[in-house]
Protein backbone atom coordinates (compact mmCIF):
# COMPACT_ATOMS: atom_id res chain seq x y z
CA UNK A 1 0.00 0.00 0.00
CA UNK A 2 1.32 3.78 -0.89
CA UNK A 3 0.89 7.00 1.24
CA UNK A 4 -1.76 8.09 -1.75
CA UNK A 5 -3.48 5.28 -1.26
CA UNK A 6 -4.77 6.07 2.93
CA UNK A 7 -6.35 9.53 1.97
CA UNK A 8 -4.03 11.27 4.70
CA UNK A 9 -5.15 14.72 3.28
CA UNK A 10 -7.42 15.60 6.36
CA UNK A 11 -5.21 14.91 8.98
CA UNK A 12 -2.25 16.40 6.77
CA UNK A 13 -4.08 19.53 6.70
CA UNK A 14 -5.42 19.61 10.08
CA UNK A 15 -1.35 19.77 11.39
CA UNK A 16 -0.08 22.26 8.78
CA UNK A 17 -3.23 24.49 9.29
CA UNK A 18 -2.38 24.37 13.42
CA UNK A 19 1.35 25.22 12.71
CA UNK A 20 2.90 21.81 12.97
CA UNK A 21 6.03 21.25 11.01
CA UNK A 22 4.69 18.72 8.56
CA UNK A 23 6.97 17.74 5.21
CA UNK A 24 5.93 17.61 1.88
CA UNK A 25 4.76 14.39 0.58
CA UNK A 26 6.95 13.72 -1.75
CA UNK A 27 9.46 14.77 -0.36
CA UNK A 28 10.23 12.55 2.67
CA UNK A 29 10.35 9.17 3.05
CA UNK A 30 7.41 7.16 4.08
CA UNK A 31 7.85 6.57 7.83
CA UNK A 32 9.25 9.63 8.41
CA UNK A 33 6.15 11.47 6.61
CA UNK A 34 3.96 9.40 8.69
CA UNK A 35 6.02 9.75 12.11
CA UNK A 36 5.57 13.61 11.78
CA UNK A 37 1.76 13.37 11.30
CA UNK A 38 1.21 11.09 14.09
CA UNK A 39 3.40 13.54 15.94
CA UNK A 40 1.10 16.57 14.78
CA UNK A 41 -2.03 14.80 15.60
CA UNK A 42 -0.78 13.49 19.42
CA UNK A 43 -0.08 17.00 19.88
CA UNK A 44 -3.79 18.07 18.61
CA UNK A 45 -4.97 16.54 20.75
CA UNK A 46 -3.98 17.23 23.81
CA UNK A 47 -3.92 21.36 22.50
CA UNK A 48 -7.27 23.82 23.34
CA UNK A 49 -7.73 24.99 19.94
CA UNK A 50 -8.38 28.45 20.43
CA UNK A 51 -5.93 29.51 23.67
CA UNK A 52 -2.84 27.14 22.76
CA UNK A 53 -2.58 26.34 26.08
CA UNK A 54 -3.29 22.21 27.62
CA UNK A 55 -6.89 20.84 27.46
CA UNK A 56 -8.01 18.70 29.64
CA UNK A 57 -7.33 15.68 28.74
CA UNK A 58 -3.24 16.83 28.92
CA UNK A 59 -4.14 18.44 32.63
CA UNK A 60 -5.65 14.79 34.24
CA UNK A 61 -2.93 13.45 32.82
CA UNK A 62 -0.87 15.70 34.71
CA UNK A 63 -2.98 15.69 37.96
CA UNK A 64 -2.25 11.83 37.56
CA UNK A 65 1.52 12.34 37.07
CA UNK A 66 1.70 14.74 40.46
CA UNK A 67 -0.42 12.31 42.69
CA UNK A 68 2.01 9.71 41.67
CA UNK A 69 5.18 12.07 42.53
CA UNK A 70 3.92 13.49 45.95
CA UNK A 71 1.83 10.23 47.29
CA UNK A 72 5.59 8.69 46.53
CA UNK A 73 8.22 11.25 47.64
CA UNK A 74 5.82 13.37 50.40
CA UNK A 75 6.77 16.50 47.64
CA UNK A 76 4.26 19.57 47.73
CA UNK A 77 1.98 20.33 44.25
CA UNK A 78 -0.70 23.22 44.40
CA UNK A 79 -3.62 22.89 41.79
CA UNK A 80 -5.10 26.34 41.34
CA UNK A 81 -8.56 26.86 39.62
CA UNK A 82 -9.26 30.20 37.89
CA UNK A 83 -12.75 31.53 36.33
CA UNK A 84 -13.00 34.82 34.72
CA UNK A 85 -15.87 37.04 36.57
CA UNK A 86 -19.49 38.13 34.55
CA UNK A 87 -17.52 36.27 31.46
CA UNK A 88 -21.09 35.99 30.10
CA UNK A 89 -21.33 39.62 30.31
CA UNK A 90 -18.29 40.38 28.04
CA UNK A 91 -19.71 37.70 25.42
CA UNK A 92 -23.40 39.57 26.30
CA UNK A 93 -21.84 43.18 25.59
CA UNK A 94 -19.50 42.35 22.74
CA UNK A 95 -20.16 39.20 21.13
CA UNK A 96 -18.43 36.36 21.47
CA UNK A 97 -15.47 36.91 18.82
CA UNK A 98 -14.43 39.79 21.67
CA UNK A 99 -14.90 37.15 24.77
CA UNK A 100 -12.39 34.60 22.63
CA UNK A 101 -10.20 37.84 22.52
CA UNK A 102 -10.57 37.79 25.92
CA UNK A 103 -9.86 34.24 26.81
CA UNK A 104 -6.57 34.21 24.06
CA UNK A 105 -5.08 36.97 26.96
CA UNK A 106 -5.74 35.49 30.04
CA UNK A 107 -4.13 32.65 28.21
CA UNK A 108 -1.11 34.95 27.21
CA UNK A 109 -0.83 36.68 30.94
CA UNK A 110 -0.97 32.92 32.51
CA UNK A 111 1.92 32.19 30.45
CA UNK A 112 3.71 35.07 31.56
CA UNK A 113 3.44 34.60 35.56
CA UNK A 114 5.00 31.15 36.07
CA UNK A 115 7.33 28.75 35.60
CA UNK A 116 8.30 26.21 32.54
CA UNK A 117 7.67 23.35 35.09
CA UNK A 118 3.88 24.53 34.90
CA UNK A 119 0.70 23.48 33.50
CA UNK A 120 -1.25 25.76 32.49
CA UNK A 121 -5.05 24.05 31.04
CA UNK A 122 -8.32 25.45 29.72
CA UNK A 123 -10.11 23.33 31.60
CA UNK A 124 -13.68 24.53 30.08
CA UNK A 125 -15.61 27.51 29.01
CA UNK A 126 -14.02 30.60 31.02
CA UNK A 127 -12.43 28.20 33.19
CA UNK A 128 -8.16 27.51 33.66
CA UNK A 129 -6.09 25.09 35.94
CA UNK A 130 -2.71 25.99 36.51
CA UNK A 131 -0.78 23.00 38.25
CA UNK A 132 2.45 23.81 40.60
CA UNK A 133 5.03 21.43 41.21
CA UNK A 134 6.91 21.29 44.41
CA UNK A 135 5.10 24.36 45.62
CA UNK A 136 5.19 24.95 48.89
CA UNK A 137 2.34 26.02 51.70
CA UNK A 138 4.21 30.05 52.01
CA UNK A 139 4.53 30.49 48.40
CA UNK A 140 0.84 29.93 47.11
CA UNK A 141 -0.93 32.73 48.04
CA UNK A 142 1.93 34.35 46.67
CA UNK A 143 1.84 32.96 43.05
CA UNK A 144 -1.84 33.14 42.89
CA UNK A 145 -1.98 36.78 44.23
CA UNK A 146 1.12 37.84 41.43
CA UNK A 147 -1.50 35.90 38.87
CA UNK A 148 -4.71 37.74 40.06
CA UNK A 149 -3.25 40.80 39.55
CA UNK A 150 -1.67 40.55 36.40
CA UNK A 151 -4.80 39.79 34.85
CA UNK A 152 -6.59 42.44 36.74
CA UNK A 153 -4.24 45.21 35.40
CA UNK A 154 -3.90 44.01 31.99
CA UNK A 155 -6.28 45.76 29.21
CA UNK A 156 -7.81 43.48 26.88
CA UNK A 157 -8.36 45.56 23.16
CA UNK A 158 -11.58 43.74 22.15
CA UNK A 159 -11.80 46.33 18.90
CA UNK A 160 -9.80 48.98 17.15
CA UNK A 161 -11.54 51.86 19.19
CA UNK A 162 -12.47 49.70 22.52
CA UNK A 163 -10.54 47.85 25.48
CA UNK A 164 -11.71 45.77 28.28
CA UNK A 165 -10.57 45.08 31.69
CA UNK A 166 -11.63 41.72 33.35
CA UNK A 167 -11.06 39.95 36.78
CA UNK A 168 -10.86 36.14 38.22
CA UNK A 169 -11.29 34.56 41.38
CA UNK A 170 -9.02 31.89 42.23
CA UNK A 171 -9.63 28.46 44.00
CA UNK A 172 -6.45 26.35 44.86
CA UNK A 173 -5.65 23.02 47.10
CA UNK A 174 -2.45 21.42 47.34
CA UNK A 175 -1.69 17.57 46.91
CA UNK A 176 -2.30 15.47 49.54
CA UNK A 177 1.13 14.18 50.63
CA UNK A 178 1.52 10.32 51.30
CA UNK A 179 -1.48 9.97 50.33
CA UNK A 180 -3.05 7.79 46.77
CA UNK A 181 -6.00 10.10 45.99
CA UNK A 182 -7.81 10.64 42.81
CA UNK A 183 -7.46 13.84 40.44
CA UNK A 184 -11.51 14.16 40.12
CA UNK A 185 -11.15 14.76 44.40
CA UNK A 186 -7.86 17.54 43.46
CA UNK A 187 -9.97 19.03 41.26
CA UNK A 188 -13.14 19.03 43.44
CA UNK A 189 -11.22 20.64 46.30
CA UNK A 190 -9.80 23.27 44.04
CA UNK A 191 -13.33 23.97 42.81
CA UNK A 192 -14.56 24.81 46.32
CA UNK A 193 -12.07 27.13 47.24
CA UNK A 194 -13.00 28.51 44.21
CA UNK A 195 -16.82 29.15 44.85
CA UNK A 196 -15.39 30.22 48.24
CA UNK A 197 -13.72 33.22 46.50
CA UNK A 198 -16.90 33.94 43.97
CA UNK A 199 -19.10 34.12 47.18
CA UNK A 200 -17.12 36.25 49.07
CA UNK A 201 -17.20 38.97 45.84
CA UNK A 202 -15.07 37.99 43.31
CA UNK A 203 -11.52 39.11 42.27
CA UNK A 204 -9.96 37.27 45.04
CA UNK A 205 -8.24 34.03 46.04
CA UNK A 206 -9.46 31.44 48.53
CA UNK A 207 -6.82 28.55 49.09
CA UNK A 208 -7.08 25.28 51.05
CA UNK A 209 -4.38 24.91 54.15
CA UNK A 210 -2.23 22.45 53.35
CA UNK A 211 -3.13 19.51 55.01
CA UNK A 212 -1.14 17.79 57.54
CA UNK A 213 0.00 14.26 56.35
CA UNK A 214 3.39 14.17 57.51
CA UNK A 215 4.36 10.64 57.82
CA UNK A 216 7.27 9.64 60.62
CA UNK A 217 10.32 8.03 59.92
CA UNK A 218 9.15 4.60 61.45
CA UNK A 219 5.55 4.81 59.32
CA UNK A 220 7.91 5.56 56.52
CA UNK A 221 10.12 2.37 57.59
CA UNK A 222 6.86 0.26 57.72
CA UNK A 223 5.31 1.43 54.41
CA UNK A 224 8.94 0.93 52.15
CA UNK A 225 9.84 -2.18 54.44
CA UNK A 226 10.37 -5.71 53.01
CA UNK A 227 6.66 -7.12 54.28
CA UNK A 228 8.78 -10.00 55.64
CA UNK A 229 12.00 -10.27 57.24
CA UNK A 230 13.21 -13.64 58.72
CA UNK A 231 14.49 -13.20 62.42
CA UNK A 232 15.08 -16.36 63.71
CA UNK A 233 13.00 -15.77 66.70
CA UNK A 234 9.51 -17.30 67.04
CA UNK A 235 9.90 -18.98 63.61
CA UNK A 236 7.54 -21.53 63.34
CA UNK A 237 9.42 -25.24 63.45
CA UNK A 238 10.21 -27.38 60.66
CA UNK A 239 8.09 -30.41 59.79
CA UNK A 240 9.08 -33.98 59.26
CA UNK A 241 8.72 -35.74 56.44
CA UNK A 242 5.21 -36.87 57.50
CA UNK A 243 3.87 -33.51 57.74
CA UNK A 244 4.00 -33.44 61.74
CA UNK A 245 5.28 -30.93 63.79
CA UNK A 246 9.22 -32.29 65.28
Amino acid sequence: MFLHDLRLATAHALVAQAGGDMPALPSEPPTQYLQALIDGLCELSLKDPLTGLANRRYLYATLDREIDRVTRAGDSALLLMLDIDHFKQINDAHGHLAGDLVLQSVARTLNACVRPMDTIARYGGEEFAIVLPSCQANFARVVGERVRRAIESTPIRISPIEQVHITVSIGGAFALQWIRSTKQLWVERADQQLYVAKQAGRNRMSIEDQPDSTVSAEEKNMLFAPVFTPSGWGELPPLDPAGSVK
